[in-house]
């Protein structure tokens, strides 16, 4: 019996080998209880073109007086700011790697951010 943690380890292992075998450059999401992060990685996966996360000064102060990251406003922030590092790095074209997570919520906003931002995937 798999615990929930290698379920969704597992679900993101057979993603990021579809991934690899197209050879394309990811947007590759990891959700906590507090934060939300964002990497752009290169093709091969061994360089972090461009990343964005909750836990940075300038969103936190940008989300309010808590700086509460595990909401969809901090998501949605995230997902742009993300995108806007990767198209000045030179990348127009991701594949989304949600990491194993369910394509919904906080999730979800961040990709359809990074979309609206000029990213395609």
């Amino acid at each position: 019996m798999l615990t929930k943690k290698e379920q969704r380890l597992r679900r993101a292992r057979q993603a990021r080998i579809r991934i690899a075998q197209q050879g394309a450059v990811r947007l590759a999401v990891h959700r906590t209880n507090g934060h939300i992060y964002a990497s752009v990685i290169s093709a091969c996966g061994t360089r972090v073109l461009a990343s964005a996360s909750t836990a940075e000064a300038e969103v936190r102060t940008q989300l309010g007086a808590h700086g509460k990251g595990a909401t969809v406003a901090a998501a949605q922030l995230v997902g742009a700011r993300v995108a806007g590092r990767a198209r000045s790095a030179g990348v127009e074209q991701v594949a989304f790697d949600r990491g194993g997570y369910a394509y919904h919520g906080r999730v979800k906003a961040l990709a359809e951010a990074a979309r609206e931002a000029g990213l395609k995937f």
